[in-house]
Formats: C-alpha cells, structure tokens, sequence
C-alpha cells in the first residue's frame, strides 16, 4: 500500500472511488474546481492510499485557524479491514497537528450507522450540544 498527499490530479480515481462508498454523497462542490480549490486552500491535509497505482482509499481534511474539519474517509470495499482508513486518518490528524489544529470535527449522515461506529471506535465523541445548519446562496440544493 502507497500512502501519500492528495493532489489534484487524482480527481477521476476519488469520485469513482466516492461513487462507489456507501455513505459518500457527491454534491456540486465535489466538482474537479471545488476540489481543485479545496487541495490549494488546504495543502497538505488530505491524502490518498494507493493499490497497484489505483486509489482504493481517500481522506480530506482543512481547518479554519482554529478547528479541523475531515471529509470523504472513504476505503473500497475489497481493501477494508487492513487498517487503511485508520493509517489515512492518523495521517490527516499529525497533519493537522502540524498546523497548530488539535481539535477536529466531521459530519456524518444520520444513515451512516458504520461510519458512526467507526469514529466512535476511534475515541471520536458524537456530539449532542450543537446542531448543524446550512445555508446555500445559490439556490442550488445540491451545493
């Protein structure tokens, strides 16, 4: 297994990837720009695992200053249970570490019963305080 940083270049294999993951939802800025923006303004944070030269693992991660923020862990499914999606996320975090972040948050659908056991294996705590809203100024709903 190849582990190594995101570049913009590997767009076509991260959607057939995220096409592909049961609990990955695409949305407009998942477009190669949106992506493309999101790697330049965050660089360093988001990486890949690599199989035979395909990408059969992904992880994004940026910050605001102050919180991190994971998106898109995603692993095939013929390669799970090997500890990929865990090397990715330990990856993401010393990254993150890197530049001053120790705080960290992601957002799962409700749906997702095993990305929800997945971070709760990890020590990550769900959240009961705050609710998530979201605003789209262009009216495209699936932004």
């Amino acid at each position: 297994m190849n582990y190594r940083e995101m570049e913009c270049s590997d767009y076509d294999g991260l959607l057939t990837l995220w096409r592909e993951s049961e609990g990955v939802r695409i949305r407009d800025a998942d477009s190669r720009e949106g992506i493309d923006r999101y790697l330049v303004r965050n660089p360093g944070l988001s990486f890949v695992a690599e199989f035979n030269r395909e990408i059969v693992g992904t992880i994004m991660s940026g910050h605001d200053g102050k919180r991190g923020y994971i998106q898109h862990l995603a692993v095939n499914s013929n390669h799970r249970r090997q500890g990929i999606a865990v090397k990715l996320l330990s990856m993401c975090i010393r990254a993150l570490e890197q530049n001053g972040i120790v705080k960290s948050h992601i957002h799962i659908l409700n749906e997702n019963k095993q990305a929800m056991e997945f971070w709760s294996n990890r020590g990550w705590e769900k959240r009961l305080d705050i609710a998530v809203y979201s605003f789209i100024n262009d009216n495209n709903q699936d932004s």
